[in-house]
């Protein structure tokens, strides 16, 4: 059975995201919130915030136990980016996009 956690429009870039995403891949519930509080990066409390929604999900909705779950799935992806200006000299300006992520847990339960 797959549970899901989705958080969306979270501001800070995805690329931030993918590369605390991509240490925790399928590994179980417990190393995964460990490696994750050890981090030092700030797409680290965005992962660990949605990971303990899906656990809750899956213990609250699914009536599954904690000790079965295992990471299934990360998907990071773009959500909308603000587009800003910077000022710039002799009247010009300068763009620049500030990004944000989408992102999307999948938990499956494994059987002993």
């Amino acid at each position: 059975m797959e549970i899901k956690a989705i958080t969306n429009q979270t501001r800070i870039s995805p690329r931030k995201v993918r590369l605390v995403a991509d240490s925790i891949r399928n590994m179980s519930i417990d190393d995964a919130l460990l490696a994750l509080r050890v981090t030092k990066k700030r797409g680290s409390y965005v992962l660990t915030k949605t990971l303990n929604s899906a656990i809750a999900n899956a213990q609250n909705n699914a009536k599954i136990d904690r000790a079965n779950l295992r990471i299934m799935e990360i998907l990071v992806s773009d959500g909308p980016a603000l587009k800003r200006y910077h000022a710039s000299t002799r009247g010009r300006i300068h763009p620049y996009k500030r990004r944000s992520t989408n992102l999307q847990i999948i938990l499956k339960e494994v059987t002993k």
